[in-house]
């Protein structure tokens, strides 16, 4: 991480505030309130839907895109507010998270939103990095109030009250424009990175691929597999339906408020571990797959007492069968491609009962398991080096961010 350091030519004043600490002189500390004026334009249904996210700040709504369409959308719009290109957005119910930033779209939000102009001469980009870095965003949280932190909900009289850093505003369009620029870098060093664990999460399907339904024995004697997913399987294994091997059932449902964080149980959804329980509805060996939404068909392979979700299918082995052969051997067979819907992706328990699958000896199932494992060790190992070198950009990228809207560098 970049250390914050002062340019030794610069000088500099206390700011009031232990988060800054000194700023440049010529600086103002002002009021976030003194900048901005709220406002609330409606009876604009023509205009598109606009969401404002803790990630992207305000970006144009996907109405396609079930995943991220959560909330309810009357038919009635006219009383959604007009949020415009270069005005200030808010989502109240989650601005201690950073749902807010200058929108660069004109379109409509939630009535229940906080729109504002701004009432000074002040660069929008410079703002928006500013008000949407870290040092910033935890301001909003001391601004909030309510019983559950999902709830809290804005008190717009302390946000007003929250300081902001004001340059010149031609070294706020210089910020900007270093930000936008270092940035970029940034996020393009990240997205190489990205390929490449893509491309290692690519190699070991492959080896996942070719061992469940090759062997491990190159001069093995070949047959027809009669499997849509495969061509040929070594001729003295065998072909089952998974359903031969045990049952498959849909988890059950579970709310927010019985998760907790003192539960005994873990809760498991299509990706894993979403919190704990008191209560459980699954023990022994079983399969957890993904059944529905973005993590249809994620293979996870279990043991023990905890809550499986309706997102998810549970799939109890009842026969002889190596449980991990048969999860790497579900892996292979890419269940997502089982996908039902046109709208939002799910699998059904019928078509996981009905998959056809290689069926080796017991005793190469084990083999085959091991040899997994071992060579995908290097793999993951690859993966966890890219992913940390991602942490550190985007650490680093926050670190810089923080430095130049605080007066730590200098950039012209």
């Amino acid at each position: 991480m970049m250390e914050a350091t002062y340019p030794a030519h610069e000088s500099y004043k206390p700011s009031g505030y232990d988060w800054v600490g000194n700023v440049p002189s010529h600086w103002g500390v002002e009021k976030l309130g003194t900048s901005l004026r709220s406002v609330s334009e409606k009876n604009r249904p023509d205009l598109p839907l606009l969401s404002i996210t803790r990630e992207l700040g305000v970006i144009e709504r996907d109405l396609d895109d079930e995943e991220s369409n959560h909330n309810f959308i009357p038919d009635d719009l006219s009383g959604y507010k007009v949020l415009r290109a270069g005005q200030f957005g808010m989502n109240k119910m989650k601005a201690w998270q950073g749902s807010y930033g200058v929108s660069q779209h004109t379109g409509i939000v939630s009535p229940a939103y906080f729109i504002f102009d701004f009432t000074k001469e002040i660069d929008p980009d410079f703002f928006n990095r500013a008000i949407r870095s870290k040092l910033y965003v935890s301001y909003f949280g001391s601004a909030s109030d309510g019983v559950r932190i999902g709830q809290w909900d804005l008190n717009k009289a302390r946000m007003r009250e929250i300081p902001l850093l004001v340059p010149p505003l031609p070294e706020q369009r210089a910020i900007a424009a270093f930000l936008d620029d270092k940035c970029a870098k940034i996020d393009d060093a990240a997205k190489i990175k990205e390929g490449q664990i893509a491309l290692l999460h690519e190699r070991r399907q492959i080896i996942i691929q070719d061992a469940v339904t090759r062997g491990l024995n190159p001069a093995a004697p070949m047959k027809d597999s009669g499997i849509d997913w495969i061509s040929q399987i070594p001729a003295h294994w065998e072909i089952k339906k998974v359903k031969h091997f045990g049952r498959n059932r849909s988890g059950d449902g579970v709310t927010n408020s019985q998760l907790t964080d003192e539960g005994v149980y873990e809760v498991w959804g299509g990706n894993g571990l979403m919190g704990f329980s008191d209560k459980f509805n699954v023990d022994g060996d079983y399969i957890v797959i993904g059944r529905v939404g973005a993590y249809c068909g994620n293979i996870r392979l279990a043991k023990g007492k905890r809550w499986v979700s309706d997102n998810a299918l549970i799939l109890r082995i009842s026969r002889a069968i190596s449980s991990p052969f048969l999860a790497q051997a579900l892996q292979a067979a890419n269940l997502n491609r089982l996908n039902e819907s046109n709208a939002q992706p799910l699998i059904t328990g019928g078509k996981v009962s009905n998959l056809s699958i290689p069926f080796p000896p017991l005793e190469e199932q084990d083999q085959i398991v091991d040899h997994i494992k071992w060579s995908s060790q290097k793999i993951e190992d690859g993966i966890a080096i890219k992913e940390a070198q991602i942490t550190a950009l985007k650490e680093y990228k926050t670190s810089l961010i923080n430095a130049a809207v605080t007066g730590k560098i200098k950039v012209i």
